[in-house]
């Protein structure tokens, strides 16, 4: 499988895939457990079912029931879909999404993240010019 979310995901295979990435693994009476306003079991399943022939998650057996795993990190995921919204929000560009964040009304960044985001932005600089 790519090492992204190429595939859109329902609101349903979204949260299944937040308690997941939550749990690390889960059958599906887990998956449901944890899940808002949970569907029926047999919901569960056919969305694992789809999951995973999305490539999303993978199964193994463990006694008479099936144990579901994310086929990638949070990590990787997380990476993906801000590609996504960077692409589809920004036109690809970073500097937009960084001015929309520092523009953004209500939500004002504190002087220490602010602080964090120069430091990042300097070390960004210095790999540029290494590379």
């Amino acid at each position: 499988m790519k090492e992204t979310l190429e595939h859109k995901l329902s609101r349903r295979e979204r949260q299944i895939m937040d308690v997941l990435f939550q749990r690390s693994e889960a059958t599906v009476a887990e998956v449901q457990e944890h899940m808002p306003e949970p569907p029926s079991y047999s919901a569960v399943r056919a969305h694992l079912r789809i999951l995973e022939e999305k490539g999303h998650v993978k199964h193994a057996q463990d006694g008479p029931r099936y144990v579901y795993k994310p086929t990638m990190t949070k990590e990787k995921a997380t990476q993906s879909a801000l590609n996504h919204l960077v692409d589809t929000f920004f036109g690809g560009s970073s500097e937009k999404v960084m001015a929309a964040l520092l523009d953004g009304g209500s939500d004002k960044m504190s002087d220490a993240e602010l602080d964090r985001l120069a430091r990042l932005i300097e070390q960004a600089r210095e790999k540029e010019s290494r590379g």
